[in-house]
C-alpha cells in the first residue's frame, strides 16, 4: 500500500439517517482490498458485505453462510455478521491511523471514523453478541488515542463486565492509567484482570513492568524480617 493511493480517499462520511440512526459511509480507497491490508484484518472480513465483492475468494457462499451462523444469524439478512463489514472498515481506519497517518489531525480523524463504524455495529447487534467485548475494547482504544480517556474508561469497563476473562480491555485501561501517571490504578486493573484470566501473559508482563518501575524508584518494600523501625522526629 502506498501513501499516494490513500491520498485519493473520498471524505464523505454520512448518508441520510435510517430509523433515526446515522449510518457511516465507507471511505473508499484504491488499495482498501490489497492483500497487504487484508492481512491485517480478521479472516472473516473477506466474506462480509462489500469486501466479498472485491477480495478474491470472498464470494464463497458456503463460507459466507458459515460466518452468518457462527455469529448467531442466518444468511442472507439476519444476525450480527450482516453488519460486520462496518467493523472491518473501522479496523482499517485504526490501522491507517497507526501505520500511515502523517499528522496528529489525520490520526484523530481516522480514529473518529473508526468509532462511527464501531458504534454502528454496536447499535445493530444484540448485547449478547460474542464479539461485543472486542468491539467495545477497540472503541475504547480509539478514544484513548483521541485523548478522550474518561469516555474510554466506560467502554473498557463495559467490555470487562460482559466478559471478565477477556484480557485486552484490562491491558488497554492499565496502559491508560500508567500513561496518566496513576500507577496505583494501573496495578489494580491488572490485578483485577489476572484474577479472572490468570494465564494472560500480556497482563502478567505489564504487572512485572510496573513492579520494575517501582524498583527503580527505590520504593520496593524490604524483604520480610529486614525492615527497621524509624524514629519519629
Amino acid at each position: 500500500m502506498t501513501r499516494t493511493g490513500h491520498s485519493r480517499l473520498l471524505r464523505t462520511i454520512f448518508v441520510g439517517a435510517t430509523a433515526g440512526l446515522m449510518a457511516p459511509v465507507h471511505v473508499e480507497a484504491q488499495y482498501d482490498y490489497a492483500p497487504r491490508e487484508m492481512a491485517l484484518l480478521p479472516p472473516y472480513c473477506k466474506y462480509t458485505q462489500v469486501y466479498q465483492e472485491h477480495v478474491p475468494g470472498g464470494n464463497d457462499l458456503s463460507k459466507i453462510k458459515e460466518w452468518y451462523e457462527v455469529m448467531g444469524g442466518s444468511y442472507p439478512y439476519t444476525g450480527p455478521f450482516h453488519h460486520m463489514h462496518h467493523y472491518c472498515r473501522g479496523l482499517q481506519h485504526v490501522n491507517y491511523a497507526k501505520l500511515f497517518a502523517r499528522s496528529a489531525p489525520q490520526k484523530y480523524q481516522r480514529h473518529e471514523y473508526a468509532i462511527l463504524e464501531f458504534d454502528y455495529v454496536l447499535r445493530s447487534s444484540p448485547t449478547t453478541f460474542a464479539l461485543r467485548p472486542e468491539i467495545l475494547t477497540k472503541k475504547g482504544e480509539s478514544l484513548i488515542a483521541m485523548e478522550k480517556g474518561p469516555l474510554a474508561i466506560a467502554e473498557l469497563q463495559s467490555a470487562m463486565q460482559l466478559k471478565p476473562d477477556y484480557w485486552p480491555p484490562y491491558a488497554a485501561l492499565s496502559d491508560y492509567y500508567k500513561g496518566a501517571g496513576n500507577i496505583k490504578l494501573a496495578r489494580e486493573v491488572l490485578e483485577q484482570g489476572l484474577s479472572s484470566s490468570p494465564d494472560a501473559a500480556a497482563l502478567r508482563r505489564r504487572l512485572t513492568e510496573l513492579e520494575g518501575a517501582k524498583d527503580k524508584t527505590g520504593a520496593t518494600p524490604e524483604p520480610p524480617g529486614k525492615r527497621t523501625s524509624k524514629a519519629v522526629k
